[in-house]
């Protein structure tokens, strides 16, 4: 396709094809009729001159066609106003033999395509044809005597261009009326095909709630046009439709669910949305299947809630009838081993040493699952006191010296040389650093060194114990501090539960605190249990705070 026939099919952008072609047809008419003016003699070159002012415009128009260019609508309004205007008044006004020309406005805008500059154009025509008939009136102008003689030929002219320009503008512009009346059918068929096929429903309504029009898969039955909304559900739904309608109406949007009158065991889901009028639109979209899935999620929580129950319940229950044998057994290894009856062979005494020991590992690993089973049930309470918290981690130092001795590491605690008044769970607080301090010398070998640490950093108490075994790898960190987790080797992770940490872990949160591991293989591992519970220092009133003492180690007895 060349320049010219691109420019003739751009619509607004360039003049129409048919414009181009009346423009031409326009220049061509008034040269030929210039011509035979001069051909036939008898007429001067004014009257000649006239009729070529009237052509200019189309000459204009053919050549920026030809060019590739278009002038703009305001401009090519005016050059069709200015030309045959102009040669309309010096011909005679509108009664003279170019008084058609007067409509040349309209026609130049019919044929470009530009229906919006329609009124402009008519309004003026209108002020041409009224200076026009002013001009006739009052007599014409010089140049119209001049004119006189090729009245015949000027007339045939201003008919010949104007009129035809007319026909072809009505023609055009109805031609782009179907144009338009057969895009928009088509365009619609389109809709409604989509409309039809999407899975979901389309509701039109009213700012009443009455339905005005419904597209789309039948969810909530068909032919619902004058219904109102509220009637789509069953009797127990339409208080909740007429409310979620009020709210959309509000804020502009709403969503609920509910069983269509239509299909009581059916399920929709339905999104409101307002639209700039009061007239909403509503999404309706079948929701069985999610409906289904929330129920056998509830299910299953609950089932799971169930079976958590039963098996805290369980260990409870175990726990009971563990601790009544080993009470008795704990008991009678005490008497064997303090010879309260009398004296025992060495061997013996060893032997009843052995089981009272063992009978109190049995005891601590059962309170730890019994403790355990408490906190994911949310059944466990802390029983708050003030105390010192010194108290407490010395307990602990001095109960796990024994083992430590056994075991050839080195046990050493620092702790604060001022007390450390805490508000916090006496027995949690010692079950925390036992359970640290059993978990360093399990995984510290001989000569090696466990450190307890007491202090108050930023209104914070901080327990901290370091050691200096194995460490572990960013596996075992990933996985230790959750139930029943252990690290270390076969061995090591026979002799517990896999709950200490997770048991630290949990009663530091319970008092809003926090616990933080730090590993890394062969060098050691530090658990720090941060604790918001320190109590504000008592001092006498105006008196000055006192200078923070640093930690001192403590004897272990």
């Amino acid at each position: 396709m060349d320049a010219t026939s691109e420019n003739l099919t751009r619509g607004s952008a360039a003049p129409s094809a048919e414009a181009f072609w009346w423009s031409a047809g326009w220049g061509t008419v008034v040269v030929i009729g210039a011509v035979i003016m001069l051909a036939r003699g008898g007429v001067g070159p004014d009257a000649a001159a006239i009729l070529m002012l009237g052509g200019l415009p189309a000459l204009v128009d053919v050549a920026l066609s030809l060019a590739g260019r278009s002038s703009g609508g305001g401009l090519r309004l005016a050059a069709w106003a200015l030309g045959p205007g102009l040669a309309m008044l010096l011909g005679g006004g509108a009664l003279g033999p170019l008084g058609a020309w007067c409509l040349a406005p309209l026609a130049a805008t019919l044929l470009d395509g530009r229906t919006r500059s329609a009124a402009a154009a008519g309004a003026v025509a209108l002020g041409l044809l009224g200076l026009g008939l002013l001009v006739s009136l009052l007599g014409g102008t010089p140049a119209a005597a001049a004119a006189v003689p090729g009245s015949l030929t000027l007339q045939a002219v201003a008919l010949v261009t104007t009129v035809g320009g007319l026909a072809l503008g009505v023609v055009s512009l109805l031609r782009r009326i179907d144009h338009g009346e057969r895009r928009g059918a088509i365009a619609q068929g389109r809709l409604q095909r989509l409309l039809a096929e999407q899975p979901t429903q389309l509701l039109d309504l009213l700012p009443d709630g009455r339905i005005a029009g419904a597209y789309g898969q039948p969810l909530a039955g068909a032919d619902l046009a004058g219904r109102a909304f509220f009637d789509l559900g069953l009797p127990q739904c339409r208080h909740d439709l007429a409310r979620g309608f009020q709210v959309a109406l509000r804020d502009g949007r709403a969503e609920l669910s509910f069983a269509p009158a239509s299909d009581p065991d059916g399920w929709l889901e339905v999104r409101l949305r307002r639209g700039r009028s009061a007239r909403m639109v509503a999404i309706l979209a079948d929701g069985r299947a999610r409906r289904d899935q929330e129920a056998e999620l509830e299910a299953a929580r609950g089932e799971a809630e169930a079976q958590n129950t039963g098996k805290s319940r369980f260990l409870a229950n175990m726990s009971h009838e563990l601790r009544t044998p080993l009470n008795a057994i704990m008991g009678f290894s005490d008497i064997m081993r303090s010879r309260l009856f009398g004296p025992l062979p060495d061997r013996y005494g060893e032997y009843a040493e052995l089981i009272h020991e063992s009978g109190r590992h049995l005891l601590d690993l059962i309170n730890d699952v019994l403790d355990m089973s408490k906190i994911e049930a949310e059944r466990f309470e802390l029983s708050r006191e003030e105390f010192d918290g010194r108290e407490a981690v010395n307990a602990v130092l001095r109960l796990m010296r024994g083992q430590a001795d056994r075991a050839g590491v080195q046990l050493r605690g620092v702790l604060p040389r001022e007390p450390l008044e805490i508000d916090a769970d006496r027995r949690a607080l010692k079950q925390i650093a036992l359970n640290l301090v059993s978990n360093a010398l399990k995984f510290t070998p001989r000569n090696g060194a466990v450190t307890v640490g007491l202090q108050a950093v930023g209104g914070l108490m901080e327990l901290v114990v370091a050691d200096t075994g194995m460490g572990m790898s960013p596996e075992d960190l990933a996985r230790v501090g959750r139930p029943y987790e252990q690290a270390g080797d076969a061995e090591r992770r026979a002799a517990g539960t896999g709950l200490g940490l997770s048991l630290v872990r949990s009663f530091a949160e319970l008092h809003g605190g926090e616990m933080i591991l730090e590993s890394a293989v062969g060098e050691g591992t530090t658990v720090t249990v941060r604790m918001p519970v320190l109590l504000p220092p008592s001092a006498p009133s105006g008196a000055e705070s006192a200078p923070r003492q640093e930690p001192a180690e403590a004897p272990v007895s």
